[in-house]
C-alpha cells in the first residue's frame, strides 16, 4: 500500500512564507517522481512543482522565484518552500508521486498516489 501524507498549511499575509512536507511510503523513491498540486475554490486544479527522481526541479510559470520544492536527504521527505505568498497561493496543496520516471506539472494522469491536502490561506 502507497500512503501520501502532506503537513505545514497554514494562514499567513501577504509576503509570508510557509513550508509544507509530503511523506511517501510504500514505494521507492528512487522510481518515482514527486509533484505538488494546488486548487483554489471555484478553480481547476493546477500544477505547481516537480521534483524527479535525479533531483531535476519544474515549477509553474506563477510561482517561479518564489517556491522552491527539495527532497529530504533520504530521499522520503519532499518539501515546498513558499516564499512571498499572494493572496493567489490560496488553495488547497496536495502532493502526488507517480511510479513512472516521467513527471510532468500538467498531465494528472501520471500521479497515482495523492495525499488529502493541506490548506494554504494567505490573506491581503
Amino acid at each position: 500500500q502507497v500512503e501520501v501524507v502532506e503537513s505545514g498549511g497554514g494562514s499567513v499575509e501577504a509576503g509570508g512564507s510557509l513550508r509544507l512536507s509530503c511523506s511517501v511510503s510504500g514505494y521507492s523513491y528512487s522510481t518515482a517522481c514527486r509533484a505538488w498540486f494546488r486548487q483554489a475554490s471555484g478553480q481547476e486544479r493546477e500544477g505547481v512543482a516537480i521534483i524527479d527522481t535525479d533531483g531535476r526541479t519544474n515549477y509553474a510559470d506563477s510561482v517561479k522565484g518564489r517556491f522552491t520544492i527539495d527532497r529530504d536527504d533520504a530521499k522520503d521527505i519532499v518539501h515546498l518552500q513558499l516564499n512571498s505568498l499572494k493572496p493567489e497561493d490560496t488553495a488547497l496543496y496536495y502532493c502526488a508521486a507517480s511510479p513512472y520516471k516521467f513527471c510532468s506539472l500538467s498531465d494528472f494522469s501520471l500521479y497515482k498516489f495523492w495525499g488529502q491536502g493541506t490548506q494554504v490561506n494567505v490573506s491581503s
